[in-house]
């Protein structure tokens, strides 16, 4: 799809005098992005004959040329319109699936622009609980993007799919501290208290995930929750008695873990799970401690693609 950028701005009394987003402007500059944010919709998701209505947040956009006073704000709203609300009738397969086919009718809606991105954040919730008979609806967030780019007569459309979820972390430096600290005033205990886990100030843990999924490949959001809770130190839950309060306790403690360590447990068990996926998937993890004891909190992060973390694992072996 060839689109010819050379203006005359002479041309522009062929346009309404009411279009004034169309009026030809000279000497100024490209913008990379144009759009709208914080569109609330539903939509309806489709996942192996369970229909998931989503109550969500989307923001679009796409490039500005030089030569255009303004974007088409109004063409974004029908695009939504079109591939959102139709769901409702007839519910597509995935966020991503959606948010591919929003940023590739944006690049046809506005045929001066070379790129279009989307991003759709959505509500969700999964049955969990300590016991089954104690499950609760637990909140997570689903996360969608997509990037679609013109070049010469091709269109190229790339998307993610997200996940962000709360778990709880647990110190294991102050935990070696406090028992150095239990230690040098009962030496007699030193032997017992080697192997046990003792206190020490824990965390609400935040991860954002994010993988790249190629054409004809599906990621379900669910396993990318599970991978996640299972490299906190802990799971947490809204419903919690008294014994499962101190199960969740005790098995944080069991399992001590610095922020760093919960994103490199995501990253061996994403790079165990997709090894199937092409080398190029790129993978973002990011995990941040809301800290106890400080008034900052703590992050780490990684922006890596599949085929980058093969090779650090080779190199481990």
């Amino acid at each position: 799809m060839m689109v010819d950028n050379t203006i005359n701005v002479n041309e522009k009394s062929k346009f309404s005098s009411l279009d004034v987003h169309s009026e030809f402007i000279a000497n100024t500059y490209k913008l990379s992005r144009v759009g709208v944010k914080g569109i609330k919709k539903q939509a309806a998701i489709n996942r192996f004959g369970t229909v998931h209505t989503l109550t969500m947040s989307i923001d679009v956009s796409v490039d500005l040329p030089e030569y255009l006073k303004g974007s088409h704000m109004s063409r974004n709203a029908e695009v939504l319109a079109e591939i959102v609300d139709s769901s409702l009738k007839k519910p597509v397969y995935s966020l991503e699936d959606m948010a591919a086919k929003i940023s590739l009718q944006l690049l046809k809606k506005h045929e001066y622009a070379k790129h279009a991105e989307v991003s759709i954040h959505a509500d969700f919730f999964m049955n969990r609980g300590m016991k089954t008979e104690k499950e609760s609806l637990e909140y997570y967030i689903l996360h969608a993007t997509s990037t679609s780019i013109r070049s010469e007569d091709r269109i190229k459309t790339s998307k993610k799919i997200g996940v962000e979820v709360l778990g709880m972390s647990a110190c294991p430096c102050a935990m070696e501290t406090c028992r150095d600290f239990f230690i040098k005033d009962r030496p007699e205990i030193s032997s017992y208290l080697t192997n046990i886990p003792v206190i020490t100030h824990n965390q609400r843990n935040r991860v954002n995930l994010f993988i790249e999924v190629p054409d004809n490949f599906s990621i379900n959001a669910e396993d990318l929750i599970d991978l996640v809770e299972d490299s906190f130190s802990t799971p947490t839950y809204n419903i919690l008695k008294r014994d499962d309060e101190g199960k969740v306790v005790m098995n944080a403690h069991k399992n001590p873990k610095f922020v760093e360590d919960v994103v490199r447990d995501i990253l061996a068990r994403v790079s165990e799970k997709y090894k199937s996926l092409p080398d190029y998937i790129q993978i973002t993890v990011k995990s941040e401690s809301e800290e106890s004891i400080h008034k900052y909190n703590a992050f780490a992060e990684k922006i890596t693609t599949l085929g980058d973390l093969k090779k650090e694992n080779m190199y481990k072996q």
